[in-house]
């Protein structure tokens, strides 16, 4: 696996799953539509199995645990197979436990500040959430200037038509998003469907 989330495709899909037994044609899916970086997000009680299943069932592709909170959630996804990490938000204690667990993660920022103290720690590569609220691309394309060493993964309300924007700015290596995923798609199990729509996203480029 490259070293870098951000440089595995444009677009990590945001994945919730409320039934384990999706995740794996869901993922073969997503991975045949050319987007092999998977965040699986904790959110619901299937989340740890379905992360289990496609590390053992979908080779290519690159599963990861988002909405990882806590020290417990770290351990706990790591032993079930996720290969990076992601956090809407950031403490001492969470990023301790994120650098311990020996897998790339991504800690959620949404201020300057927050950077600021990341850039301190080591830390270059971030998640931009919830992205489009914080101040969207014109936040990012600010913080340019100043902090040109971040480089980050704005998440959270992007869509189809919006992620290029995104992609355009030097600072942004991926766009997290769900639009192909849509609830109605996972719930119908159309997965020739959300492999169209990743084969879409896995389209964009800068």
């Amino acid at each position: 696996m490259t070293s870098s989330v951000l440089d595995l495709a444009p677009v990590v899909p945001v994945v919730v799953l409320e039934d384990a037994g999706d995740a794996v044609p869901l993922a073969r899916a997503l991975v045949a539509g050319g987007l092999p970086a998977i965040e699986v997000t904790l959110r619901t009680a299937a989340a740890l199995d379905a992360i289990k299943a496609i590390a053992a069932e979908v080779p290519d592709a690159v599963v990861g645990a988002g909405t990882v909170i806590s020290a417990r959630n770290v351990s706990e996804t790591v032993a079930a197979g996720a290969r990076f990490l992601v956090s809407p938000g950031w403490t001492d204690a969470l990023l301790d436990a994120m650098k311990e667990s020996g897998v790339p993660f991504l800690p959620g920022v949404s201020t300057t500040s927050e950077v600021v103290a990341l850039l301190e720690r080591g830390v270059t590569e971030m998640k931009f959430f919830p992205a489009e609220a914080a101040g969207g691309t014109a936040y990012l394309k600010a913080l340019s200037a100043p902090l040109p060493q971040a480089r980050f993964c704005p998440t959270g309300g992007i869509s189809l038509a919006s992620a290029p924007s995104y992609l355009a700015l030097p600072n942004v290596g991926c766009v997290g998003g769900s639009w192909m995923v849509p609830g109605d798609a996972v719930a119908a199990r159309d997965w020739s469907r959300v492999e169209r729509l990743a084969a879409e996203a896995a389209a964009l480029r800068g």
